[in-house]
């Protein structure tokens, strides 16, 4: 998940407000949402596509390990019945060095008019820069990217099996998180250069459109609390809204609140801007972390110790059953 200084900055200096309303309670919860039949998301299978993109180590672009998991992704996809496509370019970094994309591109019943899009990144942070010790090296990614990406695999496997009245575009974005390091701030710098996959695809669209978009970021640590980010709520609060009135009648109340917390210029907000696909992010916010994100944002503890399956499980089954909840046209 990359960020500009500015923006950390604003974050931090509204983080006590965050701080306060997690003491709110869930009470703007839609209790009289009714649930369609859904498959059950199989979080050790998640957790098992977590730990196979971890082990190939930090998918940082450039590297071998970035190219094999890469081609893991596309043949997983693949063999689970999506139509792959990639898209293959060079991207100008924050230092102006070019940087090879590849944004990987699932489609489920491709046919279908009514679509929705589920996307995460794929990509490794190059540098733990909020790290103590070793920040110029990368970490293992496996909250921040990793988790995501291994929630969608398991949607893959389960929808790729069944039958759907909408098609599901699945998107695993790279050059997420590429942006200037933390320990070489440049107060010059204005421009952000994360989500430059993401910036690539949304100028790129070729007719392409979508209901509306869920993007997963950091979905996978203990007790993760996701809130109603602001940039979601700004473009695409009724997104919002059913996507967190599905994960509490789930009974995931502690995963999803509806505390309203700060503006994050993440992939989604590019996707709005750029796109005017409705768009959220599904992204830990914790007013007492790093960021304020998740207190191993950006350090070599970003690793499987701290990958809880029950908070897999509680993301992968409300996305999964926001997707068997909708109607065809």
């Amino acid at each position: 998940m990359a960020q500009t200084g500015r923006l950390m900055r604003s974050l931090l200096a509204t983080s006590l407000v965050g701080l306060l309303l997690f003491g709110c309670s869930n009470r703007n919860a839609n209790t009289d949402l009714v649930l369609k039949s859904a498959p059950r998301f199989n979080a050790d299978s998640a957790y098992g596509f977590v730990k196979h993109q971890v082990d190939f180590g930090p998918r940082v672009p450039s590297t071998e390990a970035h190219t094999r998991c890469g081609d893991y992704l596309v043949s997983t996809l693949t063999r689970f019945g999506a139509t792959v496509t990639e898209q293959k370019d060079s991207v100008a970094g924050y230092d102006g060095a070019m940087l090879p994309m590849r944004n990987i591109i699932a489609s489920f019943y491709p046919t279908l008019e009514k679509r929705i899009l589920l996307a995460s990144n794929w990509d490794t942070r190059a540098w733990a820069d909020r790290s103590d010790s070793l920040p110029t090296l990368p970490a293992d990614g496996a909250n921040d990217g990793a988790s995501g990406v291994g929630v969608l695999l398991e949607i893959a496997r389960i929808i790729g099996r069944d039958s759907l009245p909408i098609g599901v575009d699945i998107i695993l974005f790279d050059l997420e998180d590429q942006d200037r390091p933390a320990y070489d701030i440049n107060p010059n710098q204005t421009e952000h250069y994360g989500c430059l996959g993401t910036r690539y695809w949304a100028n790129n669209l070729d007719g392409y459109t979508a209901e509306y978009a869920v993007f997963l970021d950091m979905v996978g640590a203990e007790n993760a609390k996701f809130t109603l980010e602001g940039n979601s709520i700004k473009y695409a609060e009724p997104v919002v809204r059913k996507v967190w009135d599905v994960g509490n009648k789930l009974g995931y109340e502690n995963y999803f609140r509806y505390n309203r917390t700060p503006h994050i210029q993440d992939d989604h907000a590019y996707i709005n801007e750029i796109t005017g696909i409705p768009s959220i992010d599904i992204i830990q916010y914790d007013p007492n972390g790093v960021g304020p994100f998740w207190k191993h944002w950006h350090t070599h503890e970003d690793n499987m110790a701290v990958i809880s399956k029950e908070t897999l499980g509680a993301v992968g089954q409300t996305v999964l059953q926001v997707i068997y909840n909708e109607e065809a046209d």
